[in-house]
């Protein structure tokens, strides 16, 4: 019995201190286990989800599409039914409100008997891979750097813009430009102070941070507006990838006086042209965006439309 109890010490020791999150639920998917990297990753201290529910919409799953899986059948709540072992890749809601890519695996809990009993999932935040890393480091280096947003300047922007002019010269090689900008921020700025404001921006910025892709760059252009410089993409594939933006920053809120407070914004997307110069793009990048402002925001206007 001594050396069950020890056993099962060490293997709760092993798991606290993974480097990935780590939660077990049983069959009616009620936590029980959360570890100290979920705590990280997530923002959530184990007391304040120890009890609860995975559907209760915690993390908040949501695919790529923006669809949410922890009020369907996610794939933790299909390996509880069929025993399958399951990877996938999901966004999490952060306690401070952002978005974050996670690649998660879900694994069976069985009794001596065979009997599923509930269901471990496993989360690795995959938005902190080494290339990101030595990408900031290299942007604080030279400056280049927005305080506020933790993204590149538009000095940087400008500068990534010009390089990729180079290359669809040179090689051919095409990129689209992505032109947000945060709907109703100065009702934000007016309503709830400045604070709210740069926590909007933050948040927004976090999100396009934590779901952009090791190639592509997302950087403050000024203001409540962000520009994005996306590669290797048609008309068609940078709406697909604008929209997917959209709808993660959409899935984003903050809280202010114990309210949740949604975030929206407006985008144009546009691919270079053979004409096109630093300005031209991004001066239809910017029309495009002010189309969606008068067609109601929270929506993407491209080329393709």
């Amino acid at each position: 019995m001594q050396i069950e109890s020890a056993l099962a010490n060490n293997y709760r020791n092993i798991l606290d201190n993974l480097p990935c999150g780590v939660y077990m639920t049983d069959r009616k998917r009620q936590l029980f286990y959360w570890n100290r990297a979920a705590e990280r990753i997530s923002g959530f201290q184990a007391s304040e989800v120890i009890g609860s529910h995975c559907y209760d919409n915690i993390l908040m799953h949501i695919d790529e599409e923006g669809t949410c899986l922890c009020q369907q059948l996610c794939p933790l709540a299909k390996t509880i039914m069929d025993g399958i072992p399951r990877e996938g890749d999901v966004f999490l809601h952060h306690k401070d409100g952002h978005r974050i890519s996670v690649k998660i695996n879900t694994i069976p809990l069985k009794a001596e008997d065979g009997t599923i009993t509930g269901c471990a999932e496993i989360f690795t935040d995959t938005s902190q891979f080494d290339s990101v890393a030595t990408r900031v480091k290299e942007l604080e280096r030279i400056a280049f750097h927005d305080s506020l947003s933790n993204l590149p300047n538009r000095e940087h922007m400008e500068s990534q813009l010009d390089l990729n002019f180079h290359e669809f010269r040179r090689l051919g090689q095409r990129f689209g430009v992505l032109f947000l900008d945060i709907d109703y921020f100065k009702n934000f700025n007016d309503r709830f102070g400045h604070e709210a404001g740069d926590r909007i921006i933050r948040t927004v910025a976090n999100t396009l941070r934590g779901a952009s892709r090791p190639f592509d760059v997302f950087g403050r252009w000024g203001g409540e507006e962000f520009v994005g410089i996306i590669k290797h993409v048609d008309p068609q594939k940078l709406d697909k990838i604008g929209n997917r933006y959209r709808k993660l920053i959409e899935k984003s809120s903050i809280s202010i006086k114990n309210k949740q407070v949604g975030i929206t914004v407006s985008i144009g997307a546009t691919v270079v042209r053979k004409n096109d110069t630093e300005q031209t793009i991004i001066n239809r990048a910017d029309r495009l965006m002010y189309e969606c402002k008068r067609k109601g925001r929270n929506c993407l206007a491209s080329d393709s439309d």
